[in-house]
């Protein structure tokens, strides 16, 4: 098979895309100016944006959020994977979790490629046990299983929906991430997170897949933009 032949701006992205992951360059480093890249690749400057853009798709670079898995608080990167609960108190934050909903219902949220019409809801709502401040605002949804029924009355092994899915057999082993701001918080979840209506705030929302491809979870969060952040990490 004939390899694959790589434009330009694509061989621009990856080798500014390995100097990313060696370390060469670190998160909040700026990369060469457009004039300066343009005389390193002897290039034309669309082909430069085109390169930048690649990075940009990847996540690798950003102008105000980067796009990936992992969540900053206080500059200190979180792994969402296990649960940010516990990824927050390993970081010393004292945080509180309220157990808002754990019901059977109708699929309301607007996710992509989920198509089971019962899920299994889990609404959590994170805070600050110093202030009682809420910082996060989590509904998860789980495509219905009739093995769900007992966890509406018994709740969360060990109040975590990870672990919980877990001891379901119900593993992701795929996913994908989508981040984009919420200019206004609304009524209704300002009056959950006891904070102002209007707050902007960040909006993520994740889905994972089983290894069969089926999906496993979908999730969608609301943060404080203050306090947290989007991080790429290799």
């Amino acid at each position: 098979m004939r390899p694959m032949l790589r434009t330009k701006s694509e061989k621009i992205a990856n080798v500014l895309e390995a100097e990313i992951r060696s370390g060469s360059l670190l998160d909040g480093d700026a990369l060469s100016s457009e004039s300066a890249l343009v005389e390193r690749f002897s290039v034309s400057r669309s082909t430069v944006r085109k390169g930048l853009g690649i990075l940009a798709a990847k996540g690798l670079i950003r102008t105000k959020v980067g796009i990936g898995s992992f969540v900053t608080y206080g500059g200190t990167v979180i792994d969402s994977g296990p649960g940010w609960s516990l990824a927050l108190a390993d970081a010393g934050t004292r945080m509180g979790t309220r157990i808002l909903t754990i019901a059977r219902q109708p699929m309301e949220l607007d996710a992509p490629d989920f198509s089971d019409a019962e899920v299994l809801a889990v609404d959590r709502l994170r805070f600050l046990q110093d202030t009682g401040r809420a910082l996060t605002l989590e509904r998860s949804r789980v495509p219905w299983r009739d093995d769900f029924e007992p966890i509406l009355t018994q709740g969360l092994q060990d109040g975590s929906l990870s672990r919980t899915l877990e001891a379901q057999r119900l593993s992701p082993a795929a996913g994908e991430e989508w981040a984009n701001v919420l200019p206004a918080l609304g009524p209704r979840d300002a009056a959950l997170m006891g904070r102002e209506p209007g707050e902007p705030m960040l909006h993520l929302r994740r889905l994972t897949r089983t290894a069969a491809g089926d999906v496993a979870e979908y999730v969608e969060s609301l943060l404080d933009p203050m306090l947290f952040g989007l991080h790429m990490r290799f």
